[in-house]
């Protein structure tokens, strides 16, 4: 009762506005929504580490950019991770996988660094996580990897300086938990996939059996700066 009362104050004092085209309500409207060219087609991703990756959207889309952005970036809209993770999960409709296709794997969040966990107030990916978890009815593997290194922004880094800037950022803490398991790794954007091949090195050489990712979108380099 006290959350539902807190939540209509927040409503009532802060209106959620479509970031699009500004209709009262929510975040992002039907309208809006239905405008999205989510995709309907997968084709298969595979690096050294990581086994396929899914994203609904590319990065270039106006509307999609937008609201990463306001996701991601001052003012920090953390209930964005609904529209957006509702825009993967349509991807993976729209590509016939079922939530009875994850029901083996479990959800790992890329993890932040405290800096950057302060300065936001939530880890984005991990709101990405919880929401996805919920849908497909599978457990998420919290704290299991740290980012032990304050690193610079991605953004503004080439692929070899991305490379390069997040060599020794991650420590596996709790090995165990990910030993013969089938892992979805979750982030934002996917752009040079510096990122998440480093996370899925440490999963793959620790004994985890498959590792993929789903993120909101895939990025050409230099298209994820702000």
């Amino acid at each position: 009762m006290l959350n539902e009362s807190k939540k209509f104050l927040l409503d009532l004092l802060f209106p959620k506005i479509c970031i699009s085209c500004q209709k009262e309500g929510t975040y992002l409207c039907s309208d809006c929504f239905g405008i999205l060219e989510v995709s309907s087609l997968h084709t298969p991703y595979k690096t050294k580490y990581l086994d396929d990756l899914y994203f609904p959207l590319p990065y270039q889309n106006p509307i999609l950019k937008k609201l990463i952005q306001n996701f991601k970036y001052p003012p920090f809209i953390k209930e964005l991770s609904q529209p957006l993770s509702s825009l993967i999960i349509a991807h993976l409709q729209l590509i016939e996988k079922p939530p009875e296709f994850f029901q083996d794997f479990s959800i790992l969040p890329i993890p932040q660094s405290k800096k950057r966990l302060k300065w936001r107030g939530f880890n984005q990916a991990e709101e990405l996580a919880k929401e996805l978890a919920s849908f497909f009815k599978i457990g998420i593997l919290n704290n299991v990897i740290e980012k032990i290194k304050e690193t610079e922004s991605q953004v503004n880094l080439t692929e070899k300086e991305r490379k390069e800037n997040l060599k020794g950022a991650f420590s596996l803490r709790k090995p165990e938990l990910i030993k013969h398991k089938r892992i979805i790794l979750v982030d934002d954007v996917y752009t040079t996939g510096a990122t998440m091949e480093e996370v899925a090195k440490i999963l793959k050489e620790n004994g985890a059996k498959e590792v993929i990712g789903i993120v909101i979108a895939r990025a050409n380099p230099g298209e994820d700066k702000i």
